[in-house]
């Protein structure tokens, strides 16, 4: 195959099913997991019939301990290798830290923390060797700012994100592969109707700190084509990362308490 690979987690809706787009806008094959295969499956024949680019689908639930490797089996089952990364998927889990029982928690951080990891791990030697690799990171902005109550792991797994791209990005800059984590903030999406979150959200956050998954996708594909470390999409949530940077942890801290509960169930 003469077109790159590129291999989409998350890719049956929102931002993932954008990043497929837009990668095979650009002449990538896409290979598309997530855990519902006739959403994937859809995907992809309209992705074959828009583009002309090879899609195929591979069904999978990344809190699976064994869930990577049956993703990079399904990859090579189809001869290929995986050239561009983007590590989508991700959920919340609405309410207090101990409103949900510990498998619950288990696998937000196998799907949030441990699957982007260990993908990143498995297909990096490849990239290293053929000089050439994309990885995007789909992180957050709530991995920037400070924590709040009601996202006690999904604010700082993303956080981890952040710092483990910018990390990685430094390893392998001068080996031809990109790294990127995307921070997006409140994106038009499923998540919130996942975690049953909407009618508080759409009823206390204005429209103009909302962007679509398409633009989100849009400016996380230019980021890691220029190798940029970080990308926050939008223009307000910049404003809110530099100012989250500048305001005393006391402060900020304080903000969150306040405004937290108009986001969040606790």
């Amino acid at each position: 195959m003469t077109r790159r690979l590129c291999l989409v987690t998350g890719a049956s809706a929102g931002i993932g099913a954008a990043f497929a787009r837009v990668y095979a806008q650009h002449g990538y094959d896409v290979a598309l997991t997530a855990r519902r295969a006739d959403r994937l499956d859809r995907l992809a024949d309209e992705i074959r019939l828009r583009y002309g680019v090879e899609a195929f689908s591979i069904a999978a639930d990344l809190a699976q301990e064994d869930a990577v490797d049956v993703i990079l089996q399904g990859v090579a089952d189809h001869g290929r290798v995986v050239d561009a990364l983007v590590n989508n998927a991700g959920y919340g889990l609405p309410g207090a830290y101990v409103s949900a029982g510990w498998s619950e928690q288990r696998a937000l951080l196998r799907v949030l923390l441990d699957a982007p990891c260990e993908l990143a791990h498995k297909v990096l030697p490849g990239m290293i060797e053929r000089r050439f690799g994309r990885i995007v990171n789909v992180a957050s902005l709530a991995g920037l700012i400070p924590g709040a109550a009601g996202q006690t792991l999904y604010g700082p797994a993303k956080a981890f994100l952040v710092k483990f791209s910018q990390g990685l990005h430094l390893e392998t800059a001068a080996q031809g592969v990109h790294v990127t984590a995307l921070c997006p903030g409140f994106t038009y999406s499923e998540f919130h109707d996942v975690n049953n979150t909407r009618e508080d959200i759409s009823r206390n956050t204005p429209s103009w700190l909302w962007l679509g998954a398409d633009e989100v996708a849009a400016e996380g594909y230019e980021a890691a084509e220029a190798n940029r470390a970080v990308c926050v999409t939008g223009s307000p949530n910049k404003a809110i990362a530099a100012a989250a940077k500048l305001i005393p942890d006391d402060w900020a801290l304080a903000l969150m308490a306040s405004q937290g509960g108009r986001f969040r169930k606790v």
